[in-house]
């Protein structure tokens, strides 16, 4: 059979183009987009008098998408708007832009809650009623489902158009102050004699560097910055923390801050617990590997500095359109529909990876509708890590377009979920480098970077959410910035014993944790996503083209249907503790493999 090799066009480094959604930010275009808006809404107002138990289901239906088209309606100009404060957090234009799409976007909020809450006051048997029927509106039947989840924890319409005016002005504006305050930091490193002025993304790079010095002195340097804002910094965790709780709890009545999240990842809490009290059982497991991870890199005891040291010394930078045809090559090996929509983002520059002072730091991918290929940032800085973050993203937008079909009220897979085809696309990537690499010692040094990357995206996320717990606890009992952070120290001295020394310039970390700001208790995503990609990844191993459908149909449920029952088509139960522990079991046999490793090549049974 021959093997057909595909080429791709060679890509550079640049920023996005978001004309396919405003053609441009004038005063004239927003006036015009707002106008119609106004149009759509004040249409959709006279609907409320259509609104009857009793009412045909066909009609209500056309209500349904008409309510959908609104929707559609801000969400472009609200995309437009976030992509270009996220490209340019300095940009007083593009504040001004945002602040004013999002006073449409809770007009428009306020002006259709009629709509859910009536659909959420209905009866059971008045809402089966109108349900639309799986076979031919399972997009739409799904969402209307979703949303009579929350029906305990609704309140009356003039209730939550209060929250929805409070929202704007309060804890939005609060987070919009911590996104503009956290990035136009500027850090200092003296590298090579010479000091140099960094982005958060720059310094960090170093973190990675093999010379101890230089990663202590980029730790040192991260602190130093945010703890001489903490004061602020902790203030606004604090508000968004009592925030939480008085609108969740006080008002919405969930018996827990956590709660919230979990219902609206539609995830049992059950299942939860069971992920978090999984993942503390099995820190003894990391605290292992960090200690063989000391022993090779010559040190009596690895320092918190020292977490993602490279086990091999090497200055090596990869070239941006190397890594683009790499990833590109990496899809298409797997399948050809992985590399066309991952090229399609290029190929319509939605990718911003340039490294700029304002730009947001980290990497995301943006879905606005199902009829716009994703937006994708990341923040290029050369790595072989970068290669693996360009993975990752363009992973998600995969898997948005494979659930385009989807109506936008179910295109987005829930949270949990949503991070399946980006650590899938990690994985493909590191087999693919391990691959290609004929020296023994690097590929041991892949490996152990895929064992770092499993710690951060596992164990890390899980400590995240078990401090959050401990910190809105404690934000309600009137406890300091300060207290907080020895809280958190303690989270750290958990996670790991005496495996790692720990500066106590890392008290500050949590600081700079942007997640538990923006939304609260998202981090256990990721270890519910790595976690059942492990398991996921395992059966590729073993059935190999056989798995390549189920996959890509897993994918392309979207939001489309339950969590619960997308797992259950794979055999997977999350209530079951069996199931995270198998997880956790494949890190031990990469472990055990790295351990046994002594200069010639050894694959672990997961890969």
């Amino acid at each position: 059979m021959d093997v057909i090799t595909r080429t791709f066009p060679t890509y550079t480094l640049r920023g996005w183009d978001l004309s396919e959604l405003l053609p441009e930010p004038s005063e004239q275009e927003l006036s015009a987009r707002l106008a119609g808006l106004e149009a759509a809404m004040a249409d959709f107002e006279q609907r409320r008098a259509d609104l009857d138990p009793k009412m045909e289901p066909h009609a209500f239906l056309a209500i349904l998408r008409q309510y959908e088209e609104l929707q559609n309606l801000i969400q472009v100009i609200n995309g437009y708007a976030s992509l270009w404060f996220y490209s340019d957090t300095g940009s007083q234009e593009a504040l001004t832009f945002r602040n004013r799409v999002r006073q449409a976007a809770t007009a428009v909020s306020n002006r259709t809650l009629f709509f859910t809450l009536w659909w959420r006051s209905l009866s059971d048997d008045e809402a089966w009623r109108l349900l639309p029927s799986e076979s031919e509106h399972r997009d739409y039947r799904q969402y209307l489902q979703d949303l009579r989840r929350f029906k305990p924890h609704t309140l009356d319409e003039k209730s939550e158009q209060i929250i929805n005016v409070k929202d704007q002005t309060g804890s939005e504006a609060v987070l919009t102050l911590y996104s503009m305050l956290t990035n136009r930091l500027e850090f200092k490193l003296t590298v090579g004699g010479e000091e140099q002025k960094l982005t958060r993304d720059e310094l960090m790079s170093h973190a990675f560097s093999p010379e101890a010095d230089e990663r202590e002195a980029a730790y040192r340097e991260l602190y130093r910055v945010y703890s001489s804002e903490a004061n602020i910094l902790g203030q606004i965790y604090a508000n968004v923390a009592r925030n939480w709780h008085d609108e969740q709890v006080v008002l919405r009545g969930y018996p827990s801050p956590l709660a919230v999240r979990n219902l609206d990842n539609d995830i049992p809490d059950r299942a939860v617990q069971v992920l978090l009290e999984a993942a503390r059982e099995n820190a003894g497991l990391f605290q292992r590997y960090f200690r063989l991870k000391a022993s090779w890199l010559g040190l009596p005891k690895l320092r918190r500095y020292d977490l993602y040291a490279p086990l091999a010394s090497s200055d090596r930078k990869v070239d941006y359109s190397d890594a683009v045809r790499s990833v590109l090559e990496t899809f298409d090996d797997f399948h050809p529909k992985l590399s066309e929509y991952a090229q399609r983002v290029f190929a319509e520059s939605h990718l911003d990876g340039e490294i700029r002072k304002g730009k947001r730091g980290g990497a995301f991918c943006y879905t606005v509708l199902p009829r716009y290929t994703p937006w994708v940032l990341v923040n290029f800085a050369g790595r072989v890590r970068d290669v693996a973050t360009l993975a990752h993203e363009l992973g998600h937008a995969i898997h948005s377009m494979l659930a385009s079909h989807c109506s936008s009220l179910t295109q987005h897979a829930s949270l949990p979920l949503a991070e399946t085809a980006s650590v899938f696309s990690e994985m493909l990537m590191t087999d693919r480098l391990l691959r290609e690499e004929p020296d023994p010692l690097a590929r041991r040094e892949l490996l152990a970077a895929a064992v770092d990357d499993v710690y951060a995206t596992v164990l890390r996320q899980a400590y995240f959410v078990l401090f959050e717990i401990d910190a809105h606890a404690a934000i309600l009992a009137g406890r300091s910035t300060d207290e907080l952070s020895e809280i958190y120290m303690g989270n750290l001295r958990e996670q790991f014993g005496d495996s790692v020394d720990l500066a106590p310039e890392f008290r500050y970390e949590w600081l700079a944790i942007p997640h538990i700001y923006q939304t609260p208790f998202y981090c256990y995503a990721y270890s519910f996503g790595q976690l059942l990609v492990l398991a996921l990844y395992r059966r590729y191993q073993e059935e190999g083209e056989a798995f390549k459908p189920g996959y890509l149909r897993l994918l392309s449920y979207g939001g489309s249907a339950r969590p619960e029952q997308i797992l259950a088509e794979v055999g997977i139960d999350m209530t079951d503790r069996s199931f995270w522990q198998g997880g956790f079991d494949l890190v031990r046999e990469q472990i055990d493999t790295l351990e046994g490793m002594t200069g010639a090549p050894c694959w672990p049974r997961w890969r």
